[in-house]
Parts: structure tokens; C-alpha cells; sequence
């Protein structure tokens, strides 16, 4: 008998090559196999380009791929590397907004891109360096940790707000103890240092900041208060003060809650008068008196300021008459805050000379200064005479009734002011009601202009009114 011919379609198998050719035909001698790659699947296999990308994706850190991709690959490559990867490899290669959107909602919670000039990269930027200086403990922290970020993120923090400085551990007191009892027959024993993170070797570099926002404290310290961890140090200041100086595009400067006297305001100062930027000048909540506050009034004569802010500090009469003194003469200034000091009337009566001859201030606070009927009865002067004055705050004197009869004569004919805050201070139910009546006119009169033209509608600073809510 003739063996079948394999491959021959016409040849009749017997029934055990039949068996082997068609498993179905036969089910006791049906073999199952079992794939080696427990991922082996059924489905197409991948495309080239697929297998490129995903090699691509995998290696990026050790062998970053990118500009030379087609721009479908770069996105697909950007969509799904890693946001852990060093900011050595990314910050200078990934430009893509949604690559750093994903690095910023991953670590904060909370992100508004608004506040960053709706730049996703510069939000990961500040806010990474910001951090990094929160916690920054002298003396301890390798400042390596801040000296290696500037060259990845100089080119895109234009502000950065610090609102704590940590100060060097504390050594053992026990040994601490032990040392001084050592040494204590030793003249001129000094006190550790409580200086902070030395900003002059940070600010210079960064070669786009314009606004500089800090507070030299401590956050939720609890137990472990001390009043040295909200100690702003002589050699703080001068390293601050250098590194201002050498920042010409720094436009905002605030540096408030810090416990700055007078001494440490003019040291500030001093590095401020021929700042070639900056319009906006807040040190509010500290300790500056008369001393400090004539260097304001120097600083105001020699700078391009449009915000000043003194709010919560220890002014009093001299040194609001230096202020009105150099507001007399000043032609950029906007919005002046003298909220809670205690200049009196003496002071008061000083800034309402300047405001009769001044021409550009629209926004005035000085609410919290013991002010009375004498310079109520001046300033209805400046009311009936300023054409400049947009915002007054007056409130938290004593004024009194006279003194608000005075105001309501004065705002009789104006027909600038559109906010004038006369809470607390005892003018009377009438005259504020009167008062308030004539705001709302004289809104409705700047409401129609503005219809007419638009720049020409009256406010605020529009950076004195973003801040004023804290201050």
C-alpha cells in the first residue's frame, strides 16, 4: 500500500494523522498550550512606534528623548512619564503645561494657576522653592538643597512668598548649661546665632523676581514658643538688604510681622533709595517709629513708590509729619496706609496740609490713630478741595460729632470720593447717613464716566486693593 503523500490534498489520512491535524475531530487526544510570557495574549501585536514609546518612556531619566520626536509622540511621551523624575532632567527640556499641571495638582491640594500668571510651571517652580526655604533650618539643612534649584528654576520664579524662617536647633540645654558653668569666668560670652537662611545668595540670582514677600516667624510652633523663633536678626536684615539691592526687577517688596525696628527700617532703606523698580514698598506690622518713618519720607522723595504701606507699627506725630512732608512733594504715590499708629492730631492735621497741595494720592487709611474734631475740621478742607481722593478710611478715631458735621460740610460739593469708612468713630447716626449719601451719588456720577471712558473710572490701586484685606 502506497504511503500518503503529505501536503498531497487528495491522499487519504488515517485516522490517527487525522486525529493530530484536527484536535476537534478527536477530544481524548486534544492538547492545550500554555504560553511561557504570562502577559501573551490573543491581540494584535503592538506597532514599532508604540514599542519606541514606551521604550522611550521608561528610559527617559537615564536618556531623555524628546524634541526629536514627531509632536503626536511628544504627546503621548509627555502624557505618560513620571512626575518623580529629577527636576535636573525636566525643568530645562519640558516646557508642556499639562506635564507640570500634573507635578502641581499631584503635591498640593490646593492650585490656583491664576495667582502664577496662569503658568502651571512657574506655580511648580515657587512653590518648590518656597518650600524648600520654609523649611530650611540653618546649620543643618545642606544649603546645597537651594544652591543646586536656582539654575533649574531662575528663569521661571517671578515671586516668591515666605511666610516662616526656621532659626538653628537649639544644642542640648544640659550641655549647654554645662558649657556656660565651664566658661562663665569668661568675659564677653556671645549668644548662639538666631540668624536665618542668608537670602543674598538667593535673590540675585533669580533674574526675573519682582515680587518679595516674607515673614521672618515660626508656624504652628505650639508648645514650643519661644519669642527668639520670630527674631529677625541685625545680620538678617543686611544680607536682605544686599540682596534687594541687587535684584533690579524685584517691583514689591513686603516684609511684615518680623519685629523690624528703627534701625533695621533704615538699614532697608538705605539699599532701597536708588531702586530703579520698585513701586511698592509694605512693612507693615512691626515695630517702626518716628526714626523709621523719616526714612520712609527720604525713600519717598528718591523712588518711583505707588504703595506704602505702615500699617501696625509705633509711628507717631514727627514721623507722620515726615511722611506728609515728603507726600507734599511727591508725584507717584497712590495709596498710603497709616492704619493703626498713633500719629494723633498733630500728624493728622500734617497729612491733611500735604493732601491740599498733593495731586496724585486716590487711596488713604488712617483708621486707628486717636484722631479728633481738629483734624476732622482740616480735613473737611481737603474734602472740599482735593480732586484726587477716591478712598478714605477714618474709621476707629474719635472724631466725634462736630468733627462728623465738619466732614458732611466738606463732602457737601465733592464729587470724587466714592468710599469713605467712618465706622467707630463717633460722628453721629446723621452726618454718616448724610455722609454715605453722598458716596452713593458720586459712585453713580463715576459709574457714568466711566460708560464715557473707561480709564478714567476712579479706584483703588489695583495692588493696594489685592492686599488690602490682610492688612
Amino acid at each position: 500500500m502506497q504511503e500518503p503523500v503529505a501536503g498531497d490534498p487528495n491522499a487519504v489520512l488515517p485516522p490517527s494523522h487525522t486525529a493530530i491535524m484536527n484536535p476537534a475531530a478527536n477530544p481524548r487526544r486534544m492538547r492545550r498550550i500554555i504560553a511561557e510570557d504570562p502577559e501573551w495574549s490573543l491581540a494584535i501585536v503592538p506597532q514599532l512606534t508604540e514599542l519606541c514609546i514606551q521604550h522611550i518612556i521608561s528610559n527617559f531619566e537615564k536618556n531623555p528623548i524628546l524634541e526629536s520626536l514627531l509632536p503626536q509622540h511628544q504627546r503621548k511621551v509627555l502624557d505618560k512619564i513620571s512626575i518623580s523624575l529629577p527636576l535636573a532632567v525636566t525643568a530645562n527640556l519640558i516646557s508642556d503645561e499639562d506635564y507640570w499641571k500634573r507635578c502641581c495638582t499631584e503635591k498640593w491640594t490646593v492650585c490656583d494657576v491664576s495667582h502664577y500668571g496662569d503658568s502651571w510651571k512657574r506655580m511648580f517652580f515657587e512653590r518648590h522653592l518656597e518650600n524648600i526655604l520654609k523649611f530650611y533650618i540653618p546649620d543643618t539643612t545642606s544649603s546645597n538643597q537651594v544652591l543646586d534649584v536656582i539654575p533649574l528654576c531662575k528663569e521661571y520664579v517671578r515671586k516668591l512668598e515666605i511666610d516662616q524662617f526656621l532659626p538653628p536647633v537649639k544644642t542640648d540645654q544640659k550641655k549647654e548649661d554645662e558649657d556656660i558653668s565651664d566658661t562663665e569666668s569668661d568675659a564677653g560670652i556671645d549668644e548662639p546665632s538666631m540668624d536665618h537662611f542668608d537670602m543674598s545668595m538667593l535673590i540675585p540670582a533669580l533674574c526675573h523676581l519682582e515680587e518679595l514677600d516674607l515673614s521672618y516667624g515660626v508656624k504652628d510652633c505650639g508648645m514650643n514658643f519661644e519669642w527668639n523663633l520670630f527674631e529677625f536678626t541685625y545680620r538678617d536684615c543686611s544680607s536682605l538688604a544686599n540682596a534687594v539691592k541687587k535684584c533690579p526687577t524685584l517691583k514689591v517688596f513686603k516684609l511684615s510681622r518680623s519685629k523690624v525696628d528703627d534701625d533695621k527700617a533704615r538699614l532697608l532703606i538705605k539699599h532701597l533709595l536708588d531702586h530703579p523698580s520698585l513701586i511698592e514698598l509694605n512693612l507693615s506690622h512691626n515695630l517702626i517709629a518716628d526714626r523709621g518713618a523719616r526714612a520712609v519720607g527720604k525713600l519717598m522723595n528718591c523712588s518711583k513708590l505707588i504703595t506704602l504701606n505702615l500699617c501696625d507699627n509705633r509711628i507717631r506725630a514727627p514721623g507722620a509729619q515726615a511722611i506728609a512732608h515728603a507726600l507734599a512733594k511727591n508725584s507717584t504715590l497712590i495709596s498710603l496706609n497709616l492704619r493703626l499708629n498713633c500719629i494723633e492730631d498733630e500728624g493728622g492735621q500734617a497729612i491733611c496740609h500735604a493732601l491740599l497741595v498733593n495731586s496724585t494720592l486716590t487711596t488713604l487709611h488712617l483708621g486707628g490713630n486717636e484722631l479728633s474734631d481738629p483734624t476732622a475740621t482740616l480735613f473737611s478742607q481737603v474734602l472740599a478741595q482735593n480732586l484726587v481722593l477716591t478712598h478714605i478710611n477714618l474709621s476707629c478715631n474719635h472724631i466725634g460729632l462736630d468733627g462728623g458735621k465738619q466732614l458732611l460740610e466738606g463732602m457737601t460739593d465733592n464729587k470724587t470720593v466714592v468710599e469713605f469708612d467712618l465706622r467707630l468713630a463717633e460722628v453721629g447716626q446723621e452726618s454718616e447717613y448724610l455722609i454715605n449719601q453722598v458716596i452713593k451719588t458720586n459712585r453713580e456720577l463715576a459709574r457714568l464716566k466711566s460708560l464715557q471712558h473707561p480709564s478714567n473710572m476712579p479706584g483703588p490701586n489695583p495692588v493696594e486693593e489685592k492686599h488690602s484685606e490682610g492688612d
